[in-house]
């Protein structure tokens, strides 16, 4: 006989344990099955070990630029092994609060692999439960393509295993965790080359960002090759690993490669085929505004539903839909317009709303307004390595409604939070300009463009 829950929670990532204690604490019975460490990739090999990462090669680049205000230091070493056993306990211990929590909000923590054996039924090492609603939150792990030799490589979850520093490392990829992986590995010392597909990297994201992101990436000695795809990896006599392109000529050669092309979904090992669950070509879950899937109270939250992958993302969606299914509030859902989201490069990028490409084609080109800057940061006033910090303001109609901003720039992964919610709120330009700039900062230029 299978144990009965109100909700049954498939993953104990950030949306699965947000939707678990919001559903609890409107009293619903509800158990979360979950294999792995609990937080899923975010706390264990995504956002939160990787901004400890970035916080460290931060800090070198804070040394390097010390003796511009007469500081005297220099870099003796990094402790990369120290590094990794803090930070895996930092990991650990969040773990641990996780578990606390839940067992706080009466919420069943069992640990194994789901499969699904019925509808709302699954099979945990022995065990069966079963749910009236039920939640996919299985997540994704990252992609290896179907080369020769691709297992040479090693992916992001790699990355956080990684016991020595890597003298030379290839990564692999366009996106955010490679350009971010990619920092990291350099401000630490090692010899990194990016290789991608196509023209840049970033290619989704506004054309300024993107543009003075490549210009970092090469002022910082970060070799990215374009326009090239990888045909296979090997093994050379020295014990190096060759990047072979399409034709099999030799790309790079390095002590570590690191495939960061981006993330496939978990739900090709729960046998979800005994459900009648749809899935897209991807392996995704589409959902629709309210997080349902086509069959009756079976719902999927984050990675897994190929929406807008990010954390707070999964948790608002969840937190939403235990609102609306066990809190009574009807209609309450997700909007997935607008949502900030933050890249970790050097220096960091921060965005929100439509692109300038993406506006023009929503609103055409005589209804699109735009407003940018580029200065250098008075933090490298005195430094001799001085970064860029570049802006964008989007706007539209005759009222310049701002539909986009986006910043690169040292802090602006901390500035985007506040104007992305005035952007939420419908802000317009003169609604900034209207606004008293913070001086001096470089968040004020975003309220004196003119």
């Amino acid at each position: 006989m299978a144990e009965q829950f109100d909700l049954l929670v498939l993953g104990a990532g950030s949306g699965g344990i947000a939707t678990a204690n919001r559903a609890a604490s409107y009293g619903a019975s509800v158990a979360v099955v979950e294999h792995g460490p609990l937080g899923g990739t975010c706390v264990n090999v995504g956002c939160v070990p990787k901004k400890v990462m970035w916080f460290g090669a931060s800090l070198l680049h804070a040394i390097d630029d010390a003796p511009g205000y007469g500081i005297n230091v220099s870099r003796q070493g990094v402790d990369w092994g120290a590094l990794k056993t803090a930070r895996d306990a930092y990991v650990k211990r969040l773990n641990g609060i996780y578990a606390t929590t839940m067992a706080g909000n009466n919420v069943a923590n069992v640990t194994g692999h789901a499969r699904f054996l019925a509808a709302k039924t699954i099979a945990v090492d022995g065990r069966e439960l079963s749910g009236e609603h039920l939640l996919i939150a299985t997540g994704g792990r990252p992609s290896v393509p179907a080369v020769p030799g691709a297992e040479l490589g090693i992916t992001s979850d790699g990355f956080f295993e990684l016991e020595t520093l890597p003298e030379r490392v290839t990564v692999i990829g366009a996106g955010y965790i490679a350009v971010e992986l990619a920092g990291v590995l350099k401000a630490f010392g090692s010899d990194v080359s990016i290789v991608v597909r196509r023209e840049s990297v970033l290619r989704s994201f506004d054309d300024l960002v993107r543009e003075t992101l490549n210009e970092e990436l090469a002022n910082d000695g970060i070799n990215v090759i374009t326009n090239t795809p990888v045909g296979g990896l090997r093994k050379a006599d020295d014990g190096s690993i060759e990047v072979l392109d399409g034709a099999g000529d030799i790309v790079t050669r390095s002590d570590c490669v690191l495939w960061a092309i981006g993330r496939d979904p978990n739900t090709d090992d729960i046998d979800i085929e005994r459900t009648d669950v749809a899935l897209d070509a991807a392996g995704y879950i589409p959902t629709d505004a309210y997080q349902n899937t086509n069959v009756e109270k079976t719902y999927a939250v984050g990675d897994v539903t190929g929406r807008a992958p990010l954390t707070p993302v999964a948790i608002a969606a969840g937190r939403r839909l235990a609102d609306r299914v066990f809190g009574g509030m009807e209609g309450r859902h997700l909007r997935y317009e607008n949502i900030a989201t933050v890249v970790f490069s050097h220096p960091p990028i921060g965005t929100v709303g439509l692109t300038e490409a993406q506006a023009r084609a929503e609103f055409g080109d005589a209804e699109v307004k735009v407003y940018k800057t580029s200065f250098t940061a008075m933090y490298h006033a005195l430094t001799s390595h001085k970064r860029k910090t570049a802006m964008k303001l989007v706007v539209v109609g005759s009222d310049e409604k701002v539909v986009g901003c986006h910043i690169i720039g040292e802090g602006a992964d901390e500035m985007l939070q506040g104007f992305a919610v005035a952007i939420r709120m419908g802000a317009r330009k003169v609604d900034l300009d209207d606004t008293i700039a913070i001086h001096p900062t470089s968040a004020e230029e975003l309220v004196t463009m003119r």
